[in-house]
Formats: C-alpha cells, structure tokens, sequence
C-alpha cells in the first residue's frame, strides 16, 4: 500500500500539535487538519466516490485546500487541481477530460466553475466553499460547511498501490488542448519526501511561505507535500502581493521561500525593503522559469541569501535537477539530476551529446509520469526508450551541471505562469473576422517573458487590436491576456505555409 493522503496521518502522530497551516488568523495543527481531512474523505465516501475516481479540485492557497486535497486521495480518488484564474471553457475541459465525478469550488471562483460544470453531466456533485460562517442551503451546489459539519473525523484511508494515480496535472505543450499528465502515488511521494529531505530539509515547525500555486505542481511538491511529510509549517498566501509576501515573511518569521524569478524581482523593487525583517530565511529556492543572474547577485548582496535553482515540469512530478546543499552553486545552472533520476542531452539523432554541447534535455527515472491520461499517442511522443523528452534545449557541463538554453516548444512562461500558444491561437481563430493567427512570447525584464498576439483579417474584413483583446479578455485567465496585439494584413509564412513564429519574434513594431 502507498497513498500519500496517509502521510497527514502519519505527521499527525508524529507531532499532533505542531502547527500544519497558518493563514490570516486561523491556525491548524496536524491533528486538526489530519480530522479535517478525514470528514472530507468521509464526504466523498458517501457520495459512492473512491479509489480511481477523480476529484476537480479549485482552491486557492487557503487552508482548505490541504483538508481537501488530502481527503480526496484518503478516500482513494485521484486529484485533479484546475487553476482558480480560469474561465468557464478552460474549467470545462478540465472537469469533462478528466471524467471527474466531484468538483470542489472556493467560493470566490464559483461563477464560472458553476457554467462549467452546468455543462458537464458526466460530473455530478458540486460542492461549495461558502464564506466562513455561511450554512445556508446555496442557490446551486451543496455547502461544503454543512457537510463537513455533519461528517465524522474518523477514517481509514484507502488502500492503493504505488502506481495508482494521484493526481492529473493539466499541461498541453504546444499542441492542442491542455493534456493530464498522471502522476502516481510514487512519483508524488518520493519527489516530496526527496524535497523535505535533501531540498528544504524539513524539521517539525520549520516555515514555509506557499506563495506559489499549491495547483501547480512546484508549490504542490516542494511546499506542501514536502513540508507534510516532515512536519512544516505552512503560511498560506492566496495570491502575490510584494508587501504582503514580505509582512508575512517578518511576521511568521518564514524559513523557506519557494518563488519563481518574477517575485524575487518584484521584491528587490521594494525601495523600503529595510523594514522587513529576512533573518529568518535560511533557505531560498527557485523555478518555473530561469532565474536572471542579476536577480541571483542582488538577492544574495541584498539578505545575504543565495537562491537556489532547479529543474522540472508537470510531467516529472516535477523536480528533476536540483542544487543541493553543500555542491557549488553556478549561476544560471539548474544542477544536477536528484538521486534516482537520470538526466542526459540528446541529439537530434537519438545519440547524447558531448558536454557543453546543446541538445534536448531528456530524463528518466522514478518522477516520470504514468502517461497523459487518455492521451496514449501523446504519451508516445514524449516518451521513447524509456526517456521523456522535455522539448527543452540545454547543455551539461564537464561536472554534469545542467544549464537552460532555449525552449524546443513555444511555451510562454510570464511570471513563472505557462502560457501555451496553440491555446490562444485556437481561441482566436474562432473569431469571425480572423484569418491568421500567432502567439509569441517576447522577452520582458520583470516577468521573463509577455504574450503578443499577430492576427491577419479575413478578406473584406478589418480588426482593430481592441476587439481581439476584449474577445480574449472574455475567454482565458487574465495572466493569459497579450500584452499587446498586432494587426498585419497577412502572417510571414515559410514554403510549406507554416506561420514563421521566428519572424515575429525579432519584427519591430511601428
């Protein structure tokens, strides 16, 4: 048996009052949380809902989501995170891909996550995270309040295997609709319990700041799953604001931060930065995106913090390179492959490259997914002799140092965020005027990179920018929304008539 919703018990045992979360004014101890996410297990059992079941889970970083998602998998289920900034269509295909049965809403996403799931039969319980205090019967979906009330905070969790599926992480790369990448109880467990023991290093009550989405697999791994298993403490920020991180930082005296590049930028804009107290933080880590050797520099002249960088991706559950401590830090590296993972550059060929010479990055090992869920084509594109290809171009040094040199896919990553071109495009092109569309990334000092859009007209039509930037306001996540759109009469397109996306990348704009 391995179910990593058993670890909560585990921990529980181990230390029954530590602080597991803080958020705001509200504070919950192992046990709590432990009993917490037992009635939510119970929930589920009730409903007929169990192992291999999946669960749409769309919470913010607040306390319930660890209750949640720790009950989810308690109960059997499989775990289907869907980002809280998404629209209608974008939770539509999540919940109707994934076949999930559950949908667990915060209130604050529930306009749009009630649409979608209007939409789905195929998903059949809603449930709704009021405002606290609130147990009235709700205009649509159950109340979460009331049912947790009346569940028992007894449960025996569910025995599943080590490659049982935990949970569907949504990734798409460049082509189509986002695809769940499945992840096992394995894959999840050993990735924390190498994050507690060799990254952050839990102890019981060691802080740590879960700025990042706990529905991303960065702050998911290497906050809460980590911090879980060896008895952290978990302060709760639902999204990033520089000053509030910074408060929090000071006044839960935070040990560990987990940020992409874009907020450690973000807080060494702060001109008052002297106020807040940093002492506390023995340990800084970063991903999602590469870190600016400036960035690194200033952090580390500023508190005195060396930043530490990693590697990884949904498909890897996601830590696949790591800087562990004690090993030299280079600047711009990502490290070296963690323990039980195998990490190589590959030619074009099939052949590995020499060091320092560029290829795809490619890894296998115990934190490679089962497969994208439904997806067997897809999932034998990306995996081959045993090796996941990331589409990512690196180098390994003469020391086995891995460095980031470009990106074989068209992912836009904006503040740490992945943005997927093709999922744009296709929404642009249900537009009725659009002949033509292109997504590009261009590179942006604070964010990494900004969305710009091309689109050319159909004939006898005319755009203005406007209308294609409201017609995409209406239908994606606002970190989605172009920075800018360009309107051109027709798209650079190379002998075959593929769209040119190298061209636009380098056209200036007039």
């Amino acid at each position: 048996m391995l179910n990593l919703g058993y670890f909560v018990e585990e921990t529980a045992r181990r230390y029954p009052e530590v602080l597991a979360v803080i958020y705001e004014d509200y504070k919950f101890t192992y046990s709590e949380l432990n009993k917490l996410s037992n009635r939510v297990a119970n929930i589920l059992k009730s409903k007929g809902i169990g192992r291999g079941d999946k669960v749409a889970v769309m919470i913010p970083n607040l306390p319930y989501f660890p209750m949640v998602y720790y009950g989810v998998l308690k109960a059997g289920g499989v775990v289907v995170p869907v980002n809280v900034l998404y629209q209608k269509m974008e939770i539509e295909h999540y919940i109707r891909d994934s076949e999930s049965v559950a949908f667990f809403v915060f209130h604050g996403c529930a306009d749009e996550a009630i649409k979608a799931f209007k939409d789905v039969p195929s998903c059949k319980h809603l449930i709704i995270i009021p405002p606290v205090g609130n147990l009235d019967e709700l205009e649509f979906g159950e109340n979460f309040t009331r049912l947790m009330m009346e569940a028992s905070d007894e449960f025996d969790p569910v025995q599943t295997m080590p490659d049982d599926t935990a949970v569907i992480l949504y990734t798409s790369g460049t082509t189509g609709a986002p695809k769940g990448a499945e992840l096992t109880h394995f894959n999840m467990f050993f990735n924390a319990y190498y994050a507690s023991h060799e990254i952050v290093r839990v102890t019981p009550g060691l802080r740590a700041l879960a700025v990042l989405p706990l529905f991303h697999s960065f702050g998911q791994t290497c906050v809460m799953n980590a911090s879980i298993l060896g008895g952290g403490t978990i302060s709760m920020l639902p999204r990033f604001e520089t000053r509030k991180a910074m408060e929090l930082i000071v006044r839960d005296k935070i040990n560990v931060l987990a940020m992409v590049p874009t907020m450690y930028a973000f807080i060494l804009n702060v001109e008052e930065w002297q106020s807040y107290d940093f002492s506390s933080v023995k340990l800084a880590v970063s991903g999602g995106a590469a870190l600016p050797a400036d960035v690194h520099h200033r952090f580390r002249e500023r508190y005195g913090i060396t930043i530490l960088e990693g590697y990884g991706l949904s498909e890897t559950s996601p830590v696949a390179s790591f800087t562990i401590h004690g090993e030299e830090v280079r600047v711009g590296s990502i490290g070296k492959p963690i323990w039980g993972v195998d990490m190589r550059i590959m030619r074009d060929d099939g052949t590995f490259a020499e060091p320092d010479e560029i290829g795809e990055i490619v890894i296998r090992g115990h934190n490679v997914m089962k497969g994208y869920y439904k997806r067997p084509e897809a999932t034998a594109e990306v995996i081959a002799n045993g090796w996941f290809h990331t589409g990512d171009m690196g180098r390994m040094d003469k020391d086995g140092y891995f460095y980031i040199v470009d990106r074989k896919k068209d992912l836009i990553i904006r503040g740490g965020m992945n943005i997927y071109p093709r999922e744009i495009e296709e929404i642009l092109y249900t537009h009725p005027k659009v002949l033509e569309a292109a997504v590009v990334g261009i590179p942006d000092k604070l964010r990494g990179e900004e969305v710009r859009v091309y689109v050319a007209p159909k004939e006898g039509e005319e755009l203005q920018p406007e209308e294609i930037m409201q017609f995409l306001q209406e239908r994606i996540a606002k970190f989605k929304w172009p920075k800018d759109v360009v309107v051109l009469p027709q798209l650079p397109k190379g002998p075959t008539g593929k769209i040119l996306k190298r061209e636009l990348r380098t056209m200036p704009i007039v």
